[in-house]
C-alpha cells in the first residue's frame, strides 16, 4: 500500500453484509465531510463490479472492481479529494490488501453491523416487489455476516441495529479519526 503519496489522503471502506446500510452510511459520511469542508468522493463499489457474466472463479467480479477502482481513485485524488469513502464488501485479508493497493492510500475498514432480523426487515422493504432477489439477499445476508465475523478484516465496528443513518455516519467518522 502506498501512503502519503497524495498529501495524506485516506480511504475508508464501509464493509458489511447486504442490507446493513453500507451505501446509506457512506453517503451520510460524505455529507458530513462536505459540511466540514473536506474534499472527498463517495464510491459504491457494486457499480464498479457490475458486469455479466462474472469470470470463472470470481463470483462477484472482484478483479474488475479492482481494475476500475484503480482508475477512478486516482482521478478523484488528482482532482483534490483527500478522503475516499467506499461502500462495499471485502471478505478476506488478501482482498483488503488488494483494495488498499487499488486506492493507493491508507485504507481503514469499518464493519457495519446490525442484528440479522433488522437486516432482513430492511431487505424486505428494499426488495418488496422482487421475491427472487429478496430470497437471494436474505440467504446472502446470513452467509456474509458469518464470513465477515470470521475474516476479521475490519479496524473497527459500528452497530446500526437501532441507530439512524446520520448517527451511524457520525460514529464511523469518529472511529476512523476523521473528525
Amino acid at each position: 500500500m502506498r501512503t502519503d503519496i497524495r498529501g495524506g489522503a485516506q480511504a475508508l471502506l464501509v464493509n458489511g453484509t447486504v442490507g446493513v446500510g453500507k451505501t446509506s452510511v457512506a453517503e451520510a459520511v460524505g455529507d458530513l465531510l462536505a459540511d466540514a469542508g473536506a474534499p472527498h468522493a463517495v464510491l459504491d463499489l457494486d457499480w464498479l463490479r457490475k458486469s455479466w457474466p462474472a469470470p470463472p472463479g470470481d463470483r462477484f467480479n472482484f478483479g474488475l472492481l479492482l481494475r476500475n477502482l484503480r482508475s477512478v481513485a486516482v482521478n478523484y485524488l488528482d482532482a483534490g479529494a483527500t478522503r475516499l469513502v467506499l461502500a462495499g464488501v471485502v471478505e478476506r485479508q488478501d482482498e483488503r490488501k488488494q483494495l488498499a493497493d487499488a486506492v493507493g492510500v491508507d485504507l481503514t475498514v469499518c464493519w457495519l453491523r446490525a442484528e440479522l432480523p433488522v437486516v432482513h426487515q430492511r431487505l424486505a422493504r428494499r426488495h418488496a416487489d422482487e421475491l427472487e432477489a429478496l430470497r437471494w439477499h436474505l440467504d446472502r445476508s446470513a452467509e456474509l455476516d458469518a464470513i465477515l465475523g470470521r475474516a476479521a478484516v475490519d479496524d473497527f465496528t459500528v452497530d446500526t441495529t437501532t441507530s439512524s443513518v446520520h448517527d451511524a455516519a457520525v460514529s464511523v467518522i469518529r472511529a476512523a479519526n476523521w473528525q
